[in-house]
């Protein structure tokens, strides 16, 4: 049984104000498919579901793309499309087995990220950063169609990539540390903003303001998110897969996989910024929903 969310189409939230940020924009390459359990949750047995369960639910492989004057800053890159087309993608032996049972994917030849920034009206040149939200391979997918561009990710998440079996955790370094691509290992740091409170630690990616990166970890470790603070607009905070849609995080109802104390905790904090910032909207990489949230911003 497959319950299916729509794929989001190219959306778009623009303002005329006077930040430094133009435009918010999401893109999808491709759809993947999880376990019911996976996204909403469950008490039994890891290898139970993945191996036996029946529920599949459909989510996009979303990435975000932030339009500046100064060049496009994308959150995440989507996955690769050798998923479906390299038999030998997935590892050998029993982490291949597991990895097959838990996803499925659906990426056609016009899903790349060069192809869906071209449909965009973008272009992978006009790349200037991009930040991952951490490591897992359908986050990473695109990292070589914009070597040009600096990848940005937490210290931690790097590290947990170099260390012992990475690929158990569908961190594969081979698609990560490739010849030529300029990463860049950031470290929060303390902040005494008052309005990212509770958040006592953060990242300013360029400089103004604008654009904050706020430690998140559970998913995996390092895992961060983006706050994208556009003048008069409201602001966005993209989560990556801290949840899988808003409305679970607002029901504190975590998903089947990662560290649950992490995740409670990091839940904890991004409700308290959004009690903080009502008119926050919180965006998450596999978000169905994430063009229409986008569309609707443009009308506040």
């Amino acid at each position: 049984m497959s319950e299916h969310a729509t794929p989001p189409k190219p959306g778009k939230a623009s303002h005329a104000n006077e930040g430094p940020v133009k435009s918010v924009s999401v893109i999808s390459t491709g759809t993947g498919e999880g376990h019911w359990e996976h996204v909403y949750g469950t008490r039994k047995p890891a290898l139970w579901w993945i191996f036996f369960g029946r529920r599949w639910v459909t989510l996009p492989l979303n990435v975000y793309v932030i339009e500046r004057s100064d060049g496009l800053i994308l959150f995440d890159t989507g996955q690769n499309r050798a998923v479906v087309t390299d038999p030998d993608y997935w590892p050998a032996g029993f982490t291949g087995t597991v990895f097959r049972h838990i996803f499925r994917f659906h990426i056609g030849p016009e899903d790349t990220l060069t192809r869906q920034l071209d449909k965009s009206g973008f272009s992978t040149a006009d790349v200037r950063k991009a930040v991952f939200s951490h490591l897992h391979g359908d986050h990473v997918g695109g990292i070589g169609e914009i070597l040009q561009a600096d990848l940005v990710v937490s210290s931690e998440a790097w590290d947990h990539m170099l260390g012992s079996h990475p690929e158990r955790d569908f961190v594969f370094r081979r698609d990560i540390d490739l010849s030529g691509a300029k990463w860049q290992q950031v470290s929060f740091q303390p902040t005494d903003d008052p309005s990212l409170a509770p958040f006592t630690h953060t990242f300013d990616l360029m400089g103004d303001d604008s654009m904050m990166l706020l430690p998140t970890p559970g998913h995996l470790p390092g895992s961060l998110s983006m706050l994208v603070r556009r003048g008069a607009a409201p602001p966005l905070l993209l989560i990556g897969d801290l949840t899988y849609g808003p409305e679970l995080l607002e029901r504190r109802q975590l998903p089947g996989t990662g560290n649950k104390k992490e995740l409670r905790a990091s839940f904890t904090k991004v409700l308290a910024l959004k009690e903080r910032m009502p008119d926050l909207i919180i965006l998450a990489s596999h978000d169905a929903g994430a063009a229409g949230a986008l569309h609707e911003a443009t009308r506040k």
